[in-house]
């Protein structure tokens, strides 16, 4: 059983930075890709961010293309999200996902068998 854990939400101001981190218990000999999904208060699950298994395909919601970067170190088995040039709008839990093998599209929710309990991000002034 794959369990993901994250960390590094909190409150920052609009245009700061924060990175989130996403702790993989075990890959278990599988190639998994993983993503992060974001769910503000009152709206559904939204796509921020997928990466493939070796890390050199990444794909971005258009609301965030440009100032966030999803990263992943396999062999600490850790997930990455930069968040650049926050704004309000992006205060959300923010969670992790992973998947074994390739489904057909990544920006789906459902497509995702692993998640983590998610971590808070609130841009604030």
């Amino acid at each position: 059983q794959v369990q993901l854990v994250e960390s590094g939400g909190g409150l920052v101001q609009p245009g700061d930075a924060l990175r989130l981190s996403c702790a993989v218990s075990q890959h278990t000999g599988k190639i998994y890709n993983e993503a992060w999904f974001r769910q503000a208060p009152g709206k559904d699950r939204e796509f921020v961010a997928a990466i493939g298994w070796t890390g050199s395909s990444t794909y971005y919601a258009g609301s965030v293309k440009g100032r966030f970067t999803i990263s992943r170190d396999n062999a600490k088995n850790t997930l990455y999200l930069q968040m650049n040039s926050l704004k309000p709008e992006d205060t959300a839990v923010y969670y992790c996902a992973a998947v074994a093998g390739s489904p057909r599209s990544l920006n789906v929710s459902a497509a995702y068998s692993y998640w983590g309990q998610g971590t808070q991000v609130t841009v604030s002034s």
